[in-house]
């Protein structure tokens, strides 16, 4: 991981929190969206963000997961984390948040497709084997034909 993927360590240094973090490159980046250009963070003041970050974070998540229990659920949906914020009184961000939501889902399914299209492409998993065995041998013989140019 390079120094800006570094993550911002938790605040509270449980056990639990030592694995948890926000990327720097991230909350950074969010930070200079909304200050104007001639405005910088202090690191104090990011990392005194990220904890609030953080503990947003364990509160909405923490709420969902009791929205979901209650509905005898194993998986928390992004339903339960809509009604988290309703009932945490959040409910301004309800909208921003399923319009998130929404792109997510069709990001997801578009995924799927394209998973999905290669898989019911009609061709056998052994003719797929092959194919990628016949590609993998011509980058073999194209990256030697190439370190022997180098060499000459």
């Amino acid at each position: 991981m390079s120094d800006d993927e570094e993550d911002y360590p938790t605040g509270s240094g449980g056990p639990d929190d030592e694995e948890v973090g926000l990327p720097k490159t991230t909350i950074g980046k969010i930070i200079q969206e909304v200050l104007p250009n001639d405005l910088w963070c202090a690191k104090e003041t990011r990392d005194l963000i990220t904890d609030c970050c953080l503990e947003f974070v364990h509160l909405i998540s923490s709420e969902a997961n009791d929205v979901c229990e209650k509905e005898t659920k194993k998986t928390i949906s992004g339903e339960h984390v809509l009604a988290a914020l309703k009932s945490l009184g959040f409910e301004d961000y309800i909208s921003e948040v399923n319009g998130a939501l929404d792109d997510h889902t069709k990001l997801s399914k578009e995924r799927r497709k394209k998973s999905t299209k290669f898989d019911n492409s009609g061709i056998s998993t052994e003719e797929k084997l092959r194919r990628q065995e016949v590609l993998i041998e011509q980058a073999r013989l194209s990256m030697m034909n190439g370190m022997t140019r180098e060499q000459t």
